[in-house]
């Protein structure tokens, strides 16, 4: 089959040439199509619980993604020009297409709570326009601060900082309105500093940055990779092969990705990055060899098909092991990840496809002039660095291999300690390099205020109220007393409550009902509605003085946690009320005693000029409610720190009987996209080592030498990891993805090498003659791998997005480790087992 390809491909050069290029065109015209997504919560399927109850949240409650914006005055932000300033731009955002003007939140548009007499209450304006003077903005503050919805969130407690809260209909235009914000708030005359943050805005402008990156990163790979061909080949039609081969892989596989109307999520935004400096591997095996091989006059063709026989066979499995540890990542449950395991393991094998096509049929067409320039423009390799180093490395391989494998067994036991120190944690404001305008904003205003980060904690009443109603009808309608008529309507109504009629309807009809009932009968639904009116009373959990006080006690708790910056919850909403109907003293800011006092407070409350805020925080019937916890942290650690105190709480108090509780929130959904990567990498990586392991087995045709071809990625990745661990770096997404590249390319050599060394032992029959060969053409063609890609990676270095550095980093790091593991490990290794390995071979050797 090979064999047949490379004649294919050598004598139909033109048809494999038009062939790639009108590919490449149908796929190149899908990338107008492109849709960036960089929203977290699409980290999990749609049909996962935790981010449809986290929908049903928002819905229920009538909850918005929110920007953030922030102005910060450090001589007391009570100054008539800087609530001016807040004013001006509480006006602007309200007019702004895509925002909820009836959820705009600021000093400008929320109710001050006063007592106008003993139990009457009025609602005015915080600050219905700007203060002309200081004492009237002082008076702000003291308003402001008396009101626990307001204060530490609209107002910060140090009296430095003001913040107005923009809810938004749809997250992905969060970019452009804060935008729009940013162009307003610099054309107003104030010096006060302001800041726009939120994670609806991170997340959406680390979109926009990403398509910029996606610009400027790719090109610059493909620049790097380009100069060093050049440098080790000085020959640009030579080189000109592999560089086609790398940009028509990105281009089909990212055309076909969004052709197949794909989104770009960050992870996918990274494929044209991975593929790139991957694309070109194989062809840097084929041109040095076929460098080393060509003579003048020779026919390139029958050099080309004696390089793709020695090479076609670990080129192929080089490229399916790649394959499997990116195909590996669709067994997490974390739709991106799937997505970009597929293409970037597609991508591999397309260019695996591409180059032993390709590049034989374009060397093949070279000119004699072009190959004989070759010949006489290639550096003297005895000159060069890289030789003398490869030279001086074989014969430290080749000795005191003893020592060698002790050095690497200590070196394994200390990276398995270095990866028991890794954390899991990741925020997506964190994205963003420390000196980004976002990461600014987000140390500054949650220095002064309680924390700009959600999570929700949501308390439900189990069951349906309807039922123990539609019993107490049932039963009245077996009474032997009841006229058929009755009987019959009682049976109708209790199918319409069945049907989902609201049991407030039903007590009307009973109401009407009494009108034309004989005196037993109006007796007998007299009791009813009584039995009904207990029922739903019963049912309204939330207005309920004990389950609140419940709720304030959980509250109260998390503050002393010093996790939680403030909370708010509808006891907080009936307190403040019910402290304004007595004395205003803080005395009464307590519950009240009964259910019909906590329902009178709500009454009140729902006179302000926001009666929807009260449905922020509990639903109409009064079956669910919600604490609103500000966080100052967004990393996954902290919020995980938070779950397991209220974990706690709940196992030292228990939930009020028929109570539920559950999560929602994006700093919660964070956490559980965050432990799903986990363990779905942790098993695709398990899944794709032992499949990796059984294909060297099949490859070499024994356990032996499948193992031994393990050794180096396994030891790469311990180091990797523990590395990470050591070094205290996050485990984040980009951390847990490089998992997938490091089993592919650090087996990758040791295929190339155990190949090479095989056949050239087989050649010789001397062990130092095979070591020191080994470390020529073979050793350079693994070390120029490992330049090229690692290069290839580094203008990531540049990039303004620390998921891009990150891999850019660690990408270099492993090409580095892995080629020297794999031209230091492998000798040493099989220098010990020499005989075992090769005990079919009648070795001439030395002892070493």
């Amino acid at each position: 089959m090979a064999d047949s390809l490379i004649q294919f491909a050598i004598h139909r050069r033109k048809l494999v040439y038009w062939t790639l290029l009108l590919l490449t065109l149908v796929l190149v015209a899908q990338l107008p199509r492109i849709r960036i997504d960089t929203d977290p919560e699409n980290m999990l399927p749609q049909d996962n619980a935790a981010r449809q109850f986290h929908n049903q949240t928002k819905q229920t409650f009538s909850m918005h993604d929110t920007i953030v914006v922030g102005v910060v005055n450090p001589e007391g932000i009570y100054q008539s020009h800087s609530l001016q300033a807040l004013f001006e731009v509480t006006e602007f955002a309200a007019g702004l297409d895509g925002v909820v003007q009836a959820d705009l939140m600021s000093l400008a548009n929320v109710d001050n709570i006063i007592q106008e007499g003993p139990g009457t209450l009025r609602f005015e304006w915080m600050m219905k326009s700007p203060p002309g003077d200081r004492e009237a903005a002082e008076r702000i503050r003291v308003q402001a601060e008396r009101l626990p919805l307001l204060f530490n969130t609209l107002v910060s407690e140090d009296g430095q900082a003001a913040a107005l809260y923009v809810p938004i209909v749809d997250k992905n235009q969060s970019y452009a309105i804060a935008q729009q914000l940013r162009e307003f708030i610099r054309g107003l005359d104030n010096q006060d500093d302001w800041h726009i943050t939120g994670l609806p805005v991170a997340e959406d402008r680390f979109g926009y940055e990403m398509f910029v990156q996606m610009g400027i990163s790719a090109p610059l790979a493909g620049l790097t990779i380009f100069i060093l061909l050049w440098v080790f080949f000085r020959n640009i039609p030579f080189i000109t092969a592999p560089m086609i081969v790398a940009m028509a892989t990105v281009l089909i596989t990212m055309g076909l990705l969004i052709g197949m109307g794909f989104t770009v999520h960050i992870m996918s935004s990274m494929i044209a990055i991975f593929l790139m400096p991957i694309a070109v591997v194989d062809s840097v095996h084929i041109l040095s060899e076929f460098a080393d091989r060509y003579e003048s006059g020779k026919d390139p063709k029958q050099v080309i098909r004696q390089v793709m026989g020695h090479l076609f066979t670990p080129m192929l499995f080089t490229s399916i092991t790649s394959t499997i540890g990116f195909l590996s990542l669709m067994l997490t449950p974390i739709p991106p990840v799937q997505v970009f395991g597929a293409f970037v393991g597609f991508g591999i094998m397309l260019a695996f496809l591409l180059t032993v096509i390709f590049v034989p049929a374009y060397l093949a067409g070279l000119s004699d002039n072009t190959l004989n320039r070759l010949t006489q423009g290639l550096p003297d390799e005895s000159q060069s660095r890289l030789t003398p180093a490869l030279i001086a490395l074989g014969r430290l391989a080749g000795s005191h291999a003893k020592l060698w494998v002790m050095g690497f067994v200590a070196l394994f036991a200390v990276s398995l300690y270095g990866i028991s120190l890794i954390q899991i944690n990741d925020n997506p404001v964190r994205w963003f390099k420390a000196d980004h305008e976002l990461r600014i904003a987000d140390r500054v205003l949650n220095q002064h205020f309680a924390g700009t980060y959600d999570a929700y904690l949501v308390l439900q009443t189990e069951g349906q109220a309807i039922q123990p109603a539609i019993n107490a009808i049932s039963t009245l309608a077996a009474e032997p007393a009841l006229s058929d008529d009755l009987r019959l309507w009682l049976n109708q109504l209790s199918q319409q409550l069945s049907k989902g009629q609201d049991l407030s309807a039903a007590l009307l009809d009973i109401e009407d009902k009494l009108f034309s009932a004989s005196s037993t009968e109006e007796e007998l639904l007299s009791t009813l509605l009584s039995q009904l009116e207990a029922i739903g009373s019963e049912a309204k959990r939330f207005l309920d003085p004990a389950v609140l006080s419940y709720m304030s006690q959980l509250q109260i708790y998390l503050q002393e946690t010093g996790l939680v910056g403030k909370s708010n919850s509808l006891a907080d909403i009936v307190k403040t009320v019910n402290r304004e109907l007595h004395s205003g003293q803080d005395k009464d800011f307590v519950l009240p005693d009964s259910s019909n006092g906590v329902a009178q407070t709500l009454l009140q409350y729902q006179s302000s000029h926001r009666p929807q805020d009260l449905w922020h925080f509990v639903t109409p019937d009064y079956r669910q409610s919600l604490i609103w916890l500000q966080l100052t942290s967004g990393d996954n650690q902290d919020m995980t720190a938070v779950m397991d105190k209220v974990r706690t709480y709940l196992d030292l108090h228990p939930l009020p009987e028929g109570l539920t509780l559950n999560w929602a929130g994006k700093a919660y959904l964070n956490v559980i996209w965050q432990q799903q990567m986990v363990e779905g990498m942790l098993d695709s990586l398990m899944s794709a080592f032992v499949i990796v392991m059984l294909m060297m087995m099949l490859l070499f045709r024994s356990i032996l030498f499948g193992v031994l071809a393990m050794l180096p990625l396994t030891l790469t990745i311990t180091l990797i990891y523990g590395l990470i661990g050591w070094l205290g770096k996050d485990y984040d997404m980009p951390i847990a993805v490089l998992s997938a590249l490091t089993l592919g390319l650090s087996v990758d050599f040791a295929i190339h090498f155990i190949e090479r060394f095989r056949a050239t032992l087989s050649q010789h029959k001397d062990w130092q003659t095979t070591l020191a060969l080994m470390f020529e053409e073979p050793a350079r063609a693994i070390s120029r791998n490992a330049i090229v890609i690692a290069m290839g990676f580094t203008p990531l270095l540049f990039a303004p997005l620390v998921p891009y550095i990150t891999v850019g980093v660690f990408l270099a790091s492993i090409m580095a480790i892995s080629a020297l593991v794999t031209l230091v490990m492998l000798p040493a290794v099989m220098t010990l087992l020499r005989r075992w390995l090769f005990k079919s071979l009648n070795l001439n050797e030395e002892k070493p």
